[in-house]
């Protein structure tokens, strides 16, 4: 209450604090340089940036997103990993140890030249695309249009394992976390995503890596707020032209996208001369629980003039594509250790704290009206 009313995050995220437990947060980060410069980051996360508004690691994808960006001055992705509530942290000083990892993880001691195109491959309604840049393959995996919400985390590792199986030195797996239709589970998912990604190395391997370029933009619509599902991160665009090829990653700091509007997106891609890419979200929960719908948020898309956002997008696009230019990469993945999550001890805990406060609610309700009824009616006989 003191949260939802006041805005106070400490009364809550103290309770977290005694109830969480310490986990081990990986972090993997992708490095674009051109001309001795930075020229975009992606930052895939070991957590969950949960549970709601800002409590926890709810805005923690844009703080790194801005603290990153204010220090190599670069456009910074920061997309959803394969992690569940159960890896929400617990405080902001949880969140302090993230971006000082982070921040300690940004020299990197090698770039390489080569990548390869953009893969994509589906399997039913699986689609998983994979790109490899060096020797770290980059996948995104996704089920849209049919709802697309967290995925299991054992798939990072058996994807893992089959890139090391195939001599790379790393991989990064991003849930494109991109279309919502209604409830799903993500465990029927696991055999089609996992064959889909399997498929996409394999095709990426067999390609060649050559010199690449890139290009990168970003931009914060004004007119879009938490309020209507978008975070304070804005959208930030990465265009890759390997070849002939251009593709592009489309970040949007929100949480999930109405069924239907990636392939809107993607559509306009097409259209501007960019055969293959994903829209991903960062899955903020910056934007939960500050409106009183269903879901107590908006999905990307839903509120929003889609028209707009896709305007937007493509103006993002189009200056991403004018900033195309030859690239290194780089990568690396850092753990930062004794980091307090939430766990499933306490989101049980919560939510029997919930069920038991809004029951108290309704009792003291009815007993506050039922005596100034009493009241009004004593006034109005003596009137």
């Amino acid at each position: 209450m003191a949260n939802w009313t006041e805005n106070l995050n400490e009364p809550l995220e103290s309770f977290f604090e005694k109830l969480g437990s310490e986990q081990d947060i990986r972090l993997s980060l992708l490095a674009l340089r051109a001309k001795k410069r930075m020229k975009a980051m992606i930052v895939v996360s070991g957590f969950h940036p949960g549970p709601f508004k800002n409590v926890g690691s709810s805005l923690l994808p844009y703080i790194i997103q801005n603290t990153l960006e204010s220090k190599l001055h670069c456009t910074v992705s920061v997309p959803h990993g394969l992690f569940g509530h159960d890896f929400d942290l617990s405080s902001q000083l949880q969140n302090q140890k993230i971006v000082e990892g982070v921040l300690n993880s940004v020299d990197f001691p090698f770039f390489h030249a080569g990548a390869t195109p953009f893969v994509r491959v589906e399997k039913d309604v699986a689609s998983a695309s994979c790109q490899i840049f060096g020797d770290c393959a980059f996948f995104t995996l996704t089920v849209a249009p049919k709802t697309t919400e967290d995925l299991p985390k054992e798939l990072d590792s058996v994807i893992a394992e089959e890139a090391e199986k195939h001599g790379l030195s790393s991989s990064m797996v991003v849930n494109a976390h991109n279309s919502i239709d209604g409830s799903c589970n993500p465990y029927e998912m696991v055999g089609g995503l996992k064959q889909a990604a399997v498929t996409s190395l394999g095709e990426a391997l067999a390609r060649q890596r050559s010199p690449f370029q890139v290009g990168a933009s970003s931009v914060v619509p004004k007119e879009f707020s938490v309020e209507d599902g978008m975070g304070p991160g804005g959208i930030n665009v990465i265009v890759t032209k390997v070849g002939a090829q251009k593709a592009a990653y489309i970040t949007i700091d929100g949480n999930n996208m109405v069924s239907g509007l990636r392939e809107k997106i993607l559509s306009t891609l097409g259209e501007m001369g960019i055969v293959e890419g994903e829209v991903l979200t960062t899955d903020t929960h910056v934007v939960n629980g500050v409106v009183m719908t269903e879901r107590g948020y908006h999905p990307v898309g839903e509120a929003m003039d889609q028209a707009k956002l896709i305007d937007y997008i493509r103006q993002a696009v189009s200056k991403a594509l004018d900033s195309l230019e030859p690239v290194e990469v780089a990568w690396r993945t850092e753990t930062i250790p004794n980091v307090k999550v939430i766990g499933e001890k306490a989101i049980g805990a919560m939510c029997l704290l919930t069920e038991k406060m809004v029951s108290q609610a309704k009792k003291l309700a009815v007993s506050i009206f039922s005596a100034v009824g009493a009241i009004l009616i004593a006034l109005l006989v003596l009137l």
